[in-house]
């Protein structure tokens, strides 16, 4: 789907065709829609798929052309694997001499609340600086909401944990952990590309974008570190959890071990009194009692070691 958007009238509207100084929005393209847009804007074509490879890292690059590439990282909900609650995807942010062409593999929530931004409505090409910050600070403002959702998704998890330990909790844990490690390893990748961007001073035309740009560093910084933090609670907690059910099933082990050796007591008199020899009692009226009597008090000397030993 292509969506192209230019400044007119002081308001950003959605136009038919390609214009100079315009915002094209590419997302979910199929294979005609591509073939158009490196035709008509001349735009290599590693520009535009290199962002729909979803294991695509995030970085820059620079054509002959001096069209530039900027491959950003961002999260989203991961409606289609339920396990896995959050995933992050690639956008490209292609700069021209005449436009900026943003591309994802499917549409987005950051590209989507810039579209229905009305903050955007003063929009002009000359502004793209500042439009693609802003996409980087959105993205980072959006990493800490959701790992917000997983924190409170971990409390919620933990909570139920300590009521009664079941798999399927613990399953949970992994994949809000995998969802973790997701976004460690794109913000920090995000966080290379921009200080590359930095140090190269492409998106720095005036003082404003150089405090942006620090601004969203540092937003990105604190998500790298909230994420860290979150990660670590839970790979503790895992850990925690997992002593505590190794410590839980030796108890048990060790209560069943106990009664049987507490069983294998009378089973062993009664045993020894199923011979078919001669044995003490045999020819008394009595003898039944006897080795009842024997049993019983072999059983209690036992508990008794047992417990004060403290194996029961």
């Amino acid at each position: 789907m292509i969506e192209i958007f230019r400044k007119l009238k002081g308001e950003l509207k959605r136009v038919e065709k390609f214009e100079k100084s315009s915002w094209v929005n590419l997302s979910s393209p199929s294979q005609k829609e591509i073939e158009k847009l490196t035709q008509e804007l001349n735009i290599p074509l590693d520009f535009i798929t290199d962002p729909l490879d979803s294991d695509e890292r995030a970085r820059i690059e620079i054509d002959e052309r001096y069209n530039i590439l900027i491959v950003l990282r961002i999260p989203k909900v991961n409606s289609d694997n339920t396990d896995v609650p959050y995933i992050t995807l690639p956008v490209g942010i292609i700069i021209t001499d005449d436009l900026i062409l943003t591309v994802c593999s499917e549409k987005n929530i950051v590209f989507e609340s810039f579209i229905m931004d009305t903050k955007l409505k003063d929009f002009s090409y000359e502004d793209r600086n500042i439009l693609i910050l802003h996409i980087f600070q959105k993205t980072a403002i959006l990493y800490l909401k959701y790992l917000k959702e997983i924190n409170k998704a971990t409390a919620e998890v933990e909570e139920k944990l300590h009521k009664d330990m079941k798999n399927d909790e613990l399953i949970k844990l992994l994949n809000l952990e995998k969802s973790l490690v997701y976004f460690t390893t794109s913000l920090k990748s995000n966080e290379l590309m921009m200080e590359r961007l930095q140090k190269i001073g492409i998106l720095q035309s005036h003082l404003d974008d150089n405090e942006l740009l620090e601004d969203v560093l540092i937003d990105n910084k604190q998500a790298i570190e909230t994420a860290n933090i979150y990660s670590n609670i839970l790979s503790g907690m895992m850990d925690a959890f997992a002593s505590i059910i190794s410590n839980n099933l030796n108890i048990v082990m060790k209560f069943l071990t106990s009664v049987t050796i507490i069983l294998m007591l009378p089973t062993l008199v009664a045993s020894i009194y199923g011979m078919n020899i001669s044995l003490p009692f045999q020819d008394s009226p009595h003898a039944f009692l006897i080795t009842v009597g024997i049993s019983v008090v072999l059983s209690a000397i036992g508990v008794i070691i047992f417990i004060k030993r403290k194996w029961f």
